[in-house]
């Protein structure tokens, strides 16, 4: 099953971050794929603020992950496009099960590492404002938390 949304604006991007971390739970993974300027780091911004996070939002490209405590619970924001370059080994699992909420952009490139149950949300660009979301739930929590929100 998966869901199509267009968002004609930022704002709109926002709100379906804030829509979903309304229904946020422990150890939540949410997967970003698409283009770069697609819209991926807005929804995390999006998603942050929600949480209660007032930390400045930023990809966290050359740091590979980020981590902000300062919310209802944490948040830990991954950006592994240039995970090859790096060679850094990250213990996904660990930061997969630390009771936060994982969202990573460009996860296509860890497809392996990533849990059987996440969100994945798909970004395409359509016009300069305008962005087509495909949002697929892995597993029953995600399946629910699209029922409630979208």
């Amino acid at each position: 099953m998966e869901y199509k949304l267009t968002s004609f604006e930022e704002k709109e991007t926002i709100e379906l971050a804030e829509n979903l971390e309304s229904e946020k739970f422990p150890n939540m993974v949410i997967c970003l794929k698409g283009d770069l300027g697609s819209g991926k780091t807005v929804f995390t911004k999006g998603f942050a603020n929600a949480l209660g996070i007032t930390d400045v939002i930023t990809s966290p490209t050359f740091n590979i992950v980020k981590e902000y405590y300062g919310g209802e619970m944490p948040l830990f924001h991954m950006d592994v496009y240039r995970i090859d370059e790096a060679s850094v080994q990250i213990d996904f699992d660990e930061y997969f099960s630390k009771k936060g909420v994982s969202i990573i952009e460009w996860s296509d490139m860890i497809a392996e590492h990533l849990p059987k149950q996440r969100l994945e949300i798909s970004f395409k660009i359509i016009g300069e404002d305008k962005r087509m979301l495909i949002i697929k739930p892995f597993g029953k929590k995600y399946e629910d938390l699209c029922e409630a929100v979208l």
